[in-house]
């Protein structure tokens, strides 16, 4: 198996990991979150939301040697936009783990859930658009993948983005319909990428083609 092949792959699995920890991890969470005695669930929730964290740099770990041969810039600024996320994802779970600590009943308690909700925008929301943005503009302009997965991911970065600031200003709940329906395609762009890039990997970009046509030109 190439390099290329093993980075895709592992680039991929990173991906799903996201999904297969970010959707139950919510879901643990809120029962604590919504003033319910759950600190077990709220628990093993920021288990998977440590692990996604983890999982949010992986991607961009594995898929930089790939990615700085389309573009150096784009490619560093993609690993550091994963890395603020994942920052990010992380201070909402010490909100969680200091609002399991002091229980629901305590009068820190509305300004934990506060901050919790303010890092669940900032992450998953405003840092995933930007993501979105940097990686899917790489793999449109590397022709790594089909064309219209990076399309999708490039059509939902500014949708979710405003919708975030929509967010802010206090237009919607982020979790309500609009909110919901602007991260659809962010959710649809990275599901599709992880299946791609395990499945069939990523292509040669083309100015990796042409460097090394020129250099068996070189030799001859």
């Amino acid at each position: 198996m190439t390099t290329d092949r093993r980075l895709a792959l592992w680039a991929g699995i990173f991906y799903l990991g996201t999904f297969i920890t970010s959707f139950p991890a919510l879901a643990l969470k809120t029962p604590l979150l919504a003033g319910e005695a759950e600190p077990g669930l709220a628990a093993w929730g920021l288990v998977l939301e440590i692990t996604l964290a983890f999982t949010c740099v992986g991607t961009a770990v594995a898929i930089l040697p790939i990615a700085r041969r389309v573009s150096e810039t784009l490619a560093v600024g993609f690993v550091t936009s994963r890395v603020i996320e994942a920052g990010v994802i992380l201070s909402g779970v010490l909100a969680v783990l200091a609002l399991i600590e002091v229980g629901g009943a305590s009068p820190t308690a509305p300004a934990l859930v506060a901050l919790h909700d303010a890092a669940f925008l900032l992450g998953p929301a405003f840092m995933s658009s930007i993501n979105a943005f940097l990686l899917g503009t790489i793999m449109l302009r590397g022709r790594l993948v089909p064309r219209v997965i990076p399309i999708i991911g490039l059509i939902g970065a500014p949708l979710l983005l405003l919708s975030s600031y929509g967010v802010v200003l206090g237009a919607w709940e982020q979790t309500g319909i609009v909110g919901s329906m602007a991260a659809v395609p962010i959710a649809l762009w990275e599901l599709s990428l992880g299946l791609w890039l395990i499945v069939k990997g990523v292509r040669v970009p083309e100015a990796a083609s042409t460097a090394a046509a020129e250099a068996v030109a070189a030799r001859r």
